[in-house]
């Protein structure tokens, strides 16, 4: 299973219809690929704080149109990273976005823990309450959103539901990079699973990117890694690889807190 991320750039002086159209250009050349992954919010830019309530969309809106179409297009299973969306109710939420090949939207993610302690994302935007897994015919999708990188205990409960690979869009700042980057790796150790951690790339709204998005496998190996520009890195996944690392070093099976409830 060949896992694609693209790393987008986002520059404010571009507009959000133009890179809707660049970065669905970027994913109909994926063609070799079987599953692609986008970054957070990378239609307005995840520290964009003040233009969230004009670009915030339905989920059968402008961006849902342009990227149904180009995983169509492609042939892929499409992680849309995520849009501002704007439920029926009014309330805002950043939400994930995937397809299938053949462009229906298979799952969306409400974020469940925003940033921004009392500020920017945690006051603007209503929390997600459920966690999501996607089952595609290789493997099944855990799904997260940046600062949800930070809680364990949600991708606990997404291997619980059957999760084998975690996908985790972001837009991680700089100045947290070696965060980003330890994280990423914890996560794939203690849940014995592929990481697809994809971010976004240069500076938007003053706020300098992390780029670096990288791909792990379960034993904590980074199997590829961006710089800090817009870039595309594949890796080849083995999905069996789960089940054998698993067997050979069945640490999960020792787990004493947290079980879930039979």
């Amino acid at each position: 299973m060949r896992a694609s991320l693209i790393q987008v750039g986002v520059d404010q002086q571009e507009s959000v219809n133009s890179r809707r159209e660049r970065v669905a250009s970027l994913v109909r050349a994926q063609t070799a690929s079987d599953l692609v992954v986008l970054p957070e919010l990378w239609p307005v830019g995840a520290f964009a704080f003040e233009a969230f309530e004009e670009v915030a969309e339905p989920l059968d809106g402008p961006t849902h149109q342009v990227m149904s179409a180009a995983a169509r297009d492609a042939g892929v299973w499409l992680h849309a990273g995520s849009v501002i969306e704007r439920a029926a109710d009014g309330a805002l939420y950043n939400t994930a976005l995937v397809y299938s090949p053949d462009g229906e939207r298979a799952a969306h993610y409400r974020k469940i823990h925003r940033f921004g302690f009392d500020q920017g994302e945690a006051t603007l935007l209503g929390a997600g309450t459920e966690p999501v897994t996607v089952a595609l015919p290789e493997t099944t999708l855990g799904l997260a959103t940046c600062y949800d990188l930070r809680f364990p205990e949600l991708f606990r409960q997404l291997v619980d539901a059957g999760a084998q690979t975690l996908v985790i869009p972001a837009g991680w700042p700089e100045r947290r990079r070696a965060h980003w980057s330890l994280l990423a790796r914890a996560r794939a150790v203690e849940n014995q699973t592929y990481v697809l951690a994809c971010g976004t790339g240069g500076t938007h709204a003053g706020v300098e990117q992390a780029g670096h998005s990288v791909i792990v496998d379960p034993w904590g190996e980074v199997l590829a890694e961006a710089g800090r520009d817009e870039e595309i890195i594949s890796a080849e996944l083995d999905p069996e690889l789960i089940g054998k690392t698993r067997h050979v070093f069945p640490v999960l099976r020792d787990r004493v807190l947290g079980l879930p409830t039979p």
